[in-house]
């Protein structure tokens, strides 16, 4: 998945200002990343941009779980090079950045500046080492740096260097918990975000408090492990509560999270805190006993159906979305078929599903029995036909029921559907359209309104606003 953060912070940019491209890749904390680096630059007089056509600064803040996303990191640079000023600064930032920090300008020789995500707080040093080195150049000093590098790991540094949060729409990210210790056999994540850390839960609550005052409505607490998350003897339960208590925060979310990690008082929490949605994201990964010990996980099929029993006691209409791999190193049909049964019983409302790709440097590219591209992607598109039923069942059940919704923008195409419709998402996640009669849609923008869902499609509720309640 790519996403474009185009969102405007322009009015924090000076008059005259240079334009910034920002391309994220990849997880939500890349989205919220970039989203913090350009309100990094927008003080020194970069305006955000939706293209990288004349632009001063681009900004490719990359991921490196797939090898599909390396690929498209280096095709991406190309295009954007030449659609680019001439003397453009070339940047690349996050996990692929820290995985091959020089040897990114290896590969292409225009990018100027390469850095991880624990260090793009120094973006704007970085940027401004390689224009004084460019002038420093052209006065004749041949030796002058015009490039730059910072691959270091100075922990939770950078959200004392941040600005305040701006806020783009109802809902936000903040991270809370970065790094990974589990070592699963097949990712790269320990060693580009580096080990489990936790932010100060003041720090959080504070920037929820910000986001508050701007307008959010809903925030994601962003974490690759993030119920890990502990900090002075709070967990992410405990975090989830005092966020709760922010006035103007009516709804909580949290991603990604590990099974062993889901404790009793996280579990009791959604049974227990009203601002807590009923949507849960827990990567199983795979539906094998003999997959998950090779791939590290530490975690049986059985353990993790018992934590979601549990889950679903607490709270038994909550939604369950999931991570899977298939076509891991050594998989037979029978354990392709266990992970289909493992999706079946589950019943996911969303998944990010993928063939295995192995990564340069993890445990599981070493491993035989890898598997043939052919045969991986059959089983993906046999999973992904399973988990696209059970999210379209899902959708069916609130056929003719009403929903809360938080309303975030605009919707389908007026002329598709013969009238104007507002999107938003309801409490389990799931996307929402629907028209508004003659209420004003401006006064919607942020608010949580009821809509009376009249069809569903496979993914999504289509319905019709309730007024005057």
């Amino acid at each position: 998945m790519v996403i474009r953060i185009i969102d405007a912070v322009n009015e924090q940019a000076p008059a005259g200002a240079k334009k910034l491209f920002v391309k994220s890749y990849g997880c939500q904390m890349n989205v919220y990343d970039g989203f913090r680096m350009a309100e990094l630059l927008a003080p020194l007089g970069y305006t955000l941009a939706d293209s990288a056509d004349g632009a001063d600064v681009v900004l490719l803040n990359t991921c490196h779980i797939r090898e599909k996303a390396d690929d498209k990191l280096f095709s991406d640079l190309g295009r954007f090079r030449r659609a680019a000023k001439e003397d453009a600064i070339l940047a690349v930032g996050g996990c692929t950045g820290q995985a091959l920090g020089a040897k990114v300008m290896e590969a292409a020789p225009s990018v100027s500046v390469v850095f991880g995500p624990q260090t793009y707080h120094r973006l704007p040093a970085l940027i401004e080492k390689v224009q004084q080195g460019r002038i420093a150049r052209a006065q004749g000093h041949k030796n002058a740096p015009i490039r730059a590098v910072d691959v270091d790991f100075p922990e939770l540094e950078k959200f004392d260097r941040l600005p305040t949060p701006g806020a783009y729409g109802p809902t936000a990210f903040v991270t809370i918990q970065e790094g990974c210790d589990k070592f699963c056999t097949y990712c790269v994540v320990p060693y580009t975000r580096g080990a489990e850390i936790s932010r100060p839960w003041q720090h959080v609550v504070a920037e929820c408090e910000q986001l508050a005052a701007q307008g959010v409505r809903e925030v994601t607490l962003l974490g690759q492990n993030v119920n890990a998350y502990e900090n002075d003897g709070i967990t992410l339960a405990g975090l989830c509560e005092k966020v709760g208590e922010i006035d103007g925060i009516a709804r909580i979310r949290f991603t990604t999270s590990h099974p062993n990690n889901t404790g009793d008082d996280l579990i009791e929490a959604f049974a227990t805190n009203p601002k807590l949605m009923p949507y849960f994201h827990l990567p199983v990964q795979a539906g094998s006993n003999r997959i998950l010990q090779a791939m590290n996980r530490n975690h049986t099929v059985e353990s993790y159906l018992a934590t979601l029993e549990k889950v679903r006691a607490a709270r038994p209409d909550i939604a369950i979305s999931g991570d899977f791999i298939v076509g891991f190193p050594g998989e037979t049909e029978e354990d392709f078929a266990a992970t289909l049964a493992v999706a079946h019983q589950v019943q996911y409302v969303g998944a990010f599903s993928f063939a295995y790709s192995p990564r340069p440097g993890t445990p599981a590219a070493e491993l035989p029995g890898q598997i043939d591209e052919i045969t991986k992607k059959e089983r993906l598109a046999a999973l992904n036909v399973v988990l696209d039923d059970s999210l379209a069942a899902f959708c069916k059940k609130f056929d003719g029921h009403t929903v809360e919704v938080l309303v975030e923008g605009h919707g389908g195409r007026a002329e598709k559907f013969g009238q104007p419709q507002l999107r938003g998402r309801s409490l389990h996640n799931l996307p929402v359209n629907f028209t508004f009669g003659d209420a004003d849609p401006l006064s919607l923008m942020g608010q949580l309104v009821n809509v009376r869902v009249t069809h569903t499609t496979a993914k999504a509720l289509n319905g019709v606003l309730i007024q005057g309640l």
